[in-house]
């Protein structure tokens, strides 16, 4: 494991969040177990040592597409050592049993599970989480779920995913944290400190597993599973950082990636697999595949058979094969005729003992199986009141303009008659979102609970009016009938949980099913209307903005959802969010992100012969880093400490952050870089640091950030990694958008 570069430092009194360029050590150092693994290791057949480099999933979860329904029988022959979709401490206490009582060797099973935001508590989708921009929050929800899945049996999860995604047709783009590198380094780092800890041996905390390796956020045209095709230097300059940060971070596992690269199937791959992962980053956990993705090299067309694609995927150094079958049916043949020589299987076996003696499961295969501790935490009150404060972090006010000459936000908790109208206003599941896996939806409180909780003097008229997925108005006149009788509407529209995530791909982006047709016959009506927007993704929703005095991007926020959005509402929290992903017009400016690069022919209003579309601005309908809140802020006095730095100096960055409006709030100041010439040319805005402050109304604070060249580095011409001389330019403000900015030159 190598020391990382970033650390970012948290000043506790001001949840102010300043990137530091520093060596640090790495998460943590594990007890030697080299002596235990080799003494096992020598006692165990070709057979067994397959059987540890297996993982099948067990009846009571199904996350993909096959099942093997011999799961125990494996297990006890010794051809099976690792499980996944199996949780509760009473169900892997059992299947334990089998591993360590009726096995020749009595080496423990490791259990794994997608604890991707919360385990049977769920927290916001990792995208809204990002727009937190609050890293503390971040590492604590990835700790709370390890406590919560590690006391339902689990070990392992396969978490954090740190792909970059700049296509939000893609449905796993609710996954992950967003459009930037930079930021989405910092949150992947910080997710694995949550779940791992300090030691692996806690059995508090979980294994994480980087995923998906690498580069499956950029899979053409949006659609999962599908080709990834770029050159290396975007794989390394926008791609790989995230990995490469929650790798120094200390994450014991990496899963790979469906998609190709270079023509090569990421499981297949020597190149990300061995070259960059294993040699350059020195990475020597363990290297899982993605569900039967080392049998699916098939139809790639990159191997002829399953023998071939097991030999593949070991002589690029996977260790574990998850589902397909392939090692266990395949890897002693090719052993025999010479295909994977022993020593890889052997490295491979070492690594998975290697984590199993870490977890301590060894000493006690049943230290994550104790039920009474299960009791205690799952749903506990820590649980759940942190489900509901990242919740209300996680939303974006998008828009609140003026309604008969005042705005509608935040509602006045007097209002005596409320509209809640839509599909999204009582959907236990929907509001889970994605990737809930073992949430509960029974414990989910809505929106229509959790505002007659609020304002329990309203009298609430509800309707649902349409669903998420059919064209059926039957319910439109109930809604109507609904919003006539109030004083304000609030409608809950988006996605239902199916319709984003994996294998959810979406190539219209609105609003499914009657909603666009539903929110603008309310609109007719006059009345005041707030749209609380419920999706995995950026919807595009272009007719809402323009019409709609009031937009709250609430995302899927989990268990909680409810109470964080009338927190938001009803103003009792000052909304602080901003967008980690840019929100197009339509899906025909997609791929649309901010730190693109110029052309020969940039953007001119008045020149036919320059980059731009007839029928749509260039600009996105919302920018990365934008968001609302209940004040204003006021940015001035942008200043750099001096015109010219040499390499490895500092450059201090300073400005004025003024909360001008009349309530306390929140805001991210954001600091991004432009250089402007260079050896390849380079993107027109990069973020390098951000710090979130904290003012009342009326207070002012000067925020420094500091640059060196080190923050300057890209993939040059050579494919060197440093900074070239030249002048740059600096820009902080309250998005990518909206900025003062500086000139310095590097010399």
């Amino acid at each position: 494991m190598r020391p990382g570069k970033t650390i970012v430092t948290i000043m506790k009194n001001k949840l102010t969040l300043i990137l530091l360029t520093i060596w640090v050590l790495p998460a943590f150092a594990q007890k030697d177990y080299t002596k235990e693994v080799e003494a096992l290791l020598s006692k165990m057949t070709l057979e067994e040592k397959i059987g540890q480099m297996t993982l099948y999933t067990s009846g009571w979860d199904v996350t993909g597409p096959t099942l093997n329904e011999n799961y125990k029988a494996d297990i006890r022959a010794g051809r099976c050592g690792n499980i996944f979709n199996a949780h509760t401490a009473k169900y892997n206490r059992d299947l334990q049993r089998i591993a360590v009582e009726e096995t020749r060797l009595k080496i423990p099973l490791l259990f794994g599970y997608d604890v991707i935001h919360g385990h049977k508590t769920i927290y916001p989708i990792p995208l809204a989480e990002a727009c937190s921009w609050d890293l503390e929050l971040i590492e604590k929800s990835a700790r709370l779920s390890a406590r919560e899945a590690a006391a339902s049996g689990l070990h392992w999860t396969f978490n954090p995913m740190v792909d970059i995604a700049r296509d939000p047709r893609w449905g796993r783009i609710a996954e992950g944290t967003g459009e930037d590198p930079f930021l989405g380094a910092l949150m992947g780092a910080a997710k694995v400190r949550g779940y791992q800890g300090t030691d692996l041996s806690d059995p508090y905390t979980l294994m994480a597993c980087v995923k998906h390796f690498a580069a499956y956020g950029a899979a053409q045209a949006g659609r999962d599973y599908h080709t990834v095709d770029m050159s290396e230097r975007e794989l390394r300059q926008t791609y790989l950082p995230p990995y490469k940060a929650a790798i120094d971070a200390g994450a014991a596992s990496v899963m790979t990636s469906f998609n190709e690269y270079d023509g090569v199937p990421a499981t297949g791959s020597k190149f990300l697999m061995d070259k960059v992962l294993r040699q350059e980053w020195g990475f020597d956990g363990i290297i899982v595949t993605d569900y039967g993705s080392v049998a699916e090299m098939i139809p790639h067309g990159f191997a002829v058979n399953g023998k071939h694609a097991g030999e593949l995927a070991a002589n690029a150094t996977v260790d574990m094969d998850m589902q397909s079958g392939v090692f266990q049916n395949n890897l002693k043949q090719s052993v025999e005729e010479g295909k994977v020589s022993m020593k890889t299987i052997d490295d491979a076996v070492r690594r998975v003992l290697l984590k199993k003696f870490e977890l301590g499961l060894f000493d006690d295969p049943y230290r994550y199986s104790n039920e009474e501790r299960e009791k205690q935490e799952v749903f506990s009150d820590e649980m759940m009141q942190h489900a509901r404060d990242a919740g209300r972090k996680s939303i974006v006010l998008l828009k609140n303009e003026p309604f008969n000459g005042q705005k509608l936000l935040p509602l006045a908790k007097t209002t005596r008659n409320i509209a809640l109208i839509g599909p999204l206003t009582e959907a236990p599941e929907d509001i889970l979102g994605s990737w809930h896996a073992s949430g509960d939806a029974s414990k989910a409180v809505t929106l229509l609970s959790a505002l007659q909780q609020a304002v329990p003097g309203a009298k609430i008229f509800h309707a649902q009016g349409c669903s998420t997925e059919s064209d059926d108005r039957s319910g439109f006149e109930a809604a109507l009938n609904a919003a006539r009788q109030a004083d304000v509407v609030i409608m809950a529209v988006g996605e239902n949980y199916r319709q984003n995530g994996e294998a959810a791909s979406r190539s219209d982006i609105g609003l499914p099913g009657a909603q666009q047709a539903l929110l603008e016959e309310i609109y007719k009506l006059g009345k005041p209307v707030v749209v609380v927007v419920m999706a995995g993704r950026p919807l595009t929703i272009g007719w809402m903005d323009e019409n709609i005095p009031a937009i709250v991007n609430a995302w899927h926020l989990g268990t909680m959802a409810g109470p964080a959005i009338t927190d938001v509402l009803f103003g009792d929290y000052n909304p602080s969010g901003k967008l980690v992903i840019t929100f197009p017009r339509n899906v025909g400016q997609i791929p649309i992100f901010y730190s693109m690069k110029n052309t020969g022919r940039p953007f001119n209003a008045n020149d036919k012969y320059t980059s731009k579309y007839l029928d749509v601005a260039n600009t996105p309908l919302y920018p990365f880093g934008y968001g609302l809140s209940y004040t204003s802020f006021k940015y001035s006095d942008l200043k750099v400490s001096k015109p010219v730095i040499g390499f490895g100096e500092k450059l201090q960055v300073e400005v004025t952050v003024k909360n001008t409006g009349d309530r306390a709030g929140e805001e991210v100041v954001q600091l991004y870089t432009r250089d402007l010439v260079g050896s390849v040319t380079r993107p027109v805005k990069e973020l390098k640091g951000f710090q979130k402050i904290n003012l009342k109304p009326g207070e002012s604070e000067k925020v420094t950030f500091t640059l060196t060249s080190d923050d300057l580095r890209f993939y040059t011409q050579a494919m060197e990694y440093k900074a070239e001389p030249g002048d740059f330019k600096v820009f902080v403000g309250g998005s990518s958008a909206d900025v003062l900015e500086v000139g310095f030159e590097l010399k």
